[in-house]
């Protein structure tokens, strides 16, 4: 394995240790890409990684082995159609010392219900848990490499929305206005993640899907959209006022979702609960009277995957650390009129917390 695989595959192991695990079993998944760079095809047979505390080592069907073997230098038991994967996998299991019984056993939980439980067949009263403490836990710090590429995705899709709000024409559609982001993105090498356009009411549904409704004068508009560039997403909220003069009661949710906004930011630090951020976030909210219209969390992790641990709710008790990233974004729904919501990833350095995004959040007005 090449750095930073190498680096991350010894610190995984030095955690488990720590923590008393005596195999990690990961599936194809990000998790997969972040430890080993390995990113294989994935059907019905069975994939793993399985890494135990001195060893490490794939579950592989032959007939992927050879892609595999230029992507990781780790060893591959291999299986064929013919033959099916029990041998392969006793004999990994074998490798990685994991063959005693009641062993401590983390799993990916993002890995198909059917490999794990082919595992947890194959192991003697195995006691398992999720990795939030392990793999989740290394994760959930970003690296300088980390930061750059998710600093480049994010100023990337700073021109996108930028030019997506001079783009604003009456009569166009959310999805017209979709596809100048879309194009944004891909004239500098990125793909788009996800987009939401919500002009008028459509913005007060949170997941909105993107549509054929017509931009007219008189519309709040809002803008959640992400790129995936240098392999790491971005996501980022922004709104605005699409001809006359705005709603008076626009503007003051605007207030509030960025008074908000500025609460969360002023604690989030390391050290502090996920729930306390989501707290001052809320109280805000509250406080102002829209408590029962602000309808999700506060926030998400953001790293290869979109959403990721740490989430930011109320009923989230981890504790954030150092280079943690995440989302900050509140946000007030009035069904039938308009929705304001405002997003920041950021991560969390020893003083508090920098803004990946260079936007400002101010309302565009026009």
């Amino acid at each position: 394995m090449t750095s930073p695989h190498a680096d991350r595959l010894a610190r995984l192991q030095a955690l488990m240790r720590e923590t008393g695990t005596d195999l990690v079993a990961i599936g194809p998944s990000s998790h997969m890409m972040w430890l080993s760079g390995l990113d294989p095809y994935g059907d019905e047979r069975p994939v793993m990684l399985l890494v135990g505390p001195d060893h490490a080592g794939f579950l592989m069907p032959a007939l992927n082995a050879a892609a595999a073997r230029k992507a990781t230098d780790l060893p591959l038991h291999c299986w064929s159609d013919d033959e099916g994967p029990e041998a392969a996998l006793t004999a990994l299991l074998t490798e990685c010392g994991a063959t005693a019984p009641g062993l401590s056993v983390v799993l990916d939980e993002t890995m198909r219900a059917d490999f794990a439980l082919r595992l947890l067949d194959a192991l003697d009263a195995p006691r398992r848990r999720f990795s939030a403490d392990t793999l989740g836990r290394l994760r959930a710090r970003k690296d300088a490499a980390e930061y750059a590429a998710l600093k480049a995705s994010a100023t990337l899709n700073d021109a996108a929305v930028t030019a997506a709000f001079g783009a604003l024409r009456e009569g166009m559609t959310e999805r017209e206005l979709q596809d100048v982001i879309h194009a944004h993105y891909e004239a500098h090498g990125a793909r788009a993640e996800f987009t939401i356009i919500g002009f008028g009411e459509n913005g007060a549904y949170p997941h909105h899907h993107t549509g054929d409704t017509r931009l007219a004068p008189g519309m709040a508009v809002l803008i959640d959209s992400g790129c995936r560039h240098m392999g790491y997403p971005s996501d980022m909220t922004r709104c605005g006022w699409f001809g006359g003069t705005p709603d008076p009661e626009f503007l003051e949710v605007a207030a509030v979702v960025e008074k908000a906004v500025q609460a969360a930011l002023a604690i989030a630090r390391p050290g502090v609960r996920a729930a306390e951020i989501d707290r001052a976030a809320r109280g805000v909210i509250e406080e102002a009277g829209y408590g029962d219209r602000f309808l999700h969390r506060t926030g998400h992790g953001l790293g290869l995957d979109i959403h990721e641990p740490p989430y930011i709710s109320a009923t989230s008790d981890a504790v954030l650390g150092k280079d943690c990233v995440f989302s900050i974004e509140p946000g007030i729904y009035l069904e039938g009129r308009f929705g304001v919501r405002l997003e920041d990833i950021v991560i969390l350095r020893e003083d508090g917390a920098e803004i990946l995004s260079e936007l400002p959040r101010d309302l565009r007005i026009g």
